[in-house]
């Protein structure tokens, strides 16, 4: 029962929008710190899409929600700087998430981030 009114309430709050406390951060980092980076990221580019996706940053209720706009983000970043610089500061980004995701939601090790000539 207790986990039926916990569920309740938190499903109620984020109706509202209201945020949920930010997870315990590992090595001091906070959820917050992972929104302004990335808030910080996609202000980068001035066009109407880069001020949405900072909109559904700003506004997102906690860091599942942040991990899954990774990919809108590497795409914007992309367009702008360009796919190799994209995806070092996608992966610098990712690297705040550590300790703050349950363990299916870990990025792992890409087989296309392997050499060619290593084949």
């Amino acid at each position: 029962m207790a986990w039926f009114n916990s569920k309740l309430r938190s499903s109620f709050s984020a109706l509202l929008g209201v945020a949920s406390p930010a997870p315990p951060a590992g090595e001091g980092i906070t959820l917050e710190d992972i929104r302004q980076t990335m808030m910080e990221l996609a202000a980068q580019d001035s066009t109407e899409r880069a001020q949405k996706l900072t909109r559904r940053i700003r506004y997102a209720s906690d860091v599942e929600a942040l991990w899954f706009l990774r990919g809108e983000l590497m795409a914007l970043l992309s367009r702008h700087l360009g796919e190799a610089a994209a995806l070092g500061e996608v992966e610098r980004l990712s690297a705040m998430f550590t300790d703050l995701l349950p363990s299916g939601l870990r990025s792992r090790p890409s087989p296309l981030s392997h050499h060619r000539g290593d084949r």
